[in-house]
């Protein structure tokens, strides 16, 4: 199905919350946001989902990430909802906003639709997940079938990783996790990468004797822990009334 992809600009709705109404370009501001999809209320993979987001969202905010979820049941269901997801997951509490789409227009504009699931009203949302990054545009997208949970620590991950990429030269091999060494980029030189890379890196001797496949591990390391650490200290027992103040809070 044609639609929102990776590198587009998410349009700027404005949208019906659990928080209130607002507008996305609002609500992204210039920071990270993870916007994902549930196909229903009162459903059980999606239940033990809301509960993981709710239990990892310190990361993801830690992070300088925002949470924005979103499915087809009105705001009554929604907030009736969230007292099993915060009664199934102890300690949790859901403190991001869910968009209510009962029209379920949000979900076409956005690429969330299901082609398979369906009820009376029509196609339900699919589990999705976009990472939109500060510029508004989709940085990585996630499409699973109703039947898959996701899995949190998969979406921390890919965020580390962009969010690597978008402050170094540099990339992410398969199964990398934090704290691995990365890859430079290929449109690095030697020359360049021994400049931005002071640590120095590995170079694999490869059969093609191309010198393209260069590990470095400390890189910016101070920079990362600091800003992790800073961001700990701004969240840390905060509570935040709306999106927005928490948007607010993290901006320099």
């Amino acid at each position: 199905m044609p639609g929102l992809t990776i590198g587009d600009t998410i349009p700027d709705l404005e949208v019906e919350t659990t928080h209130g109404k607002i507008k996305l370009h609002q609500f992204c501001a210039d920071t990270w946001t993870i916007l994902f999809s549930h196909p229903g209320d009162f459903t059980p993979v999606c239940t033990t989902e809301l509960g993981k987001m709710a239990q990892y969202s310190k990361e993801f905010y830690q992070r300088g990430v925002l949470l924005l979820g979103l499915s087809c049941d009105d705001l009554k269901s929604h907030n009736e909802w969230i007292k099993d997801i915060e009664a199934y997951t102890p300690g949790a509490k859901v403190n991001y906003p869910i968009i209510a789409d009962s029209s379920r227009e949000i979900i076409k504009q956005l690429n969330m639709v299901d082609p398979d699931e369906k009820d009376s009203t029509g196609n339900l949302p699919s589990r999705a997940l976009h990472i939109v990054g500060p510029d508004k545009k989709i940085k990585l997208s996630f499409l699973y079938p109703a039947t898959t949970g996701r899995n949190m620590d998969e979406v921390l991950r890919v965020i580390e990783s962009l969010q690597k990429a978008s402050k170094f030269k540099v990339a992410t091999p398969a199964n990398w996790k934090q704290g691995d060494p990365v890859v430079i980029a290929p449109d690095v030189t030697n020359e360049q990468a021994k400049e931005m890379f002071h640590q120095g890196f590995d170079t694999v001797d490869l059969p093609s004797k191309k010198e393209y496949l260069r590990f470095t591990k400390r890189f910016g390391v101070h920079r990362e822990v600091h800003y992790i650490h800073t961001m700990a200290c701004r969240f840390e027992n905060k509570h935040y009334e709306s999106p927005t103040d928490l948007a607010y809070d993290m901006l320099p």
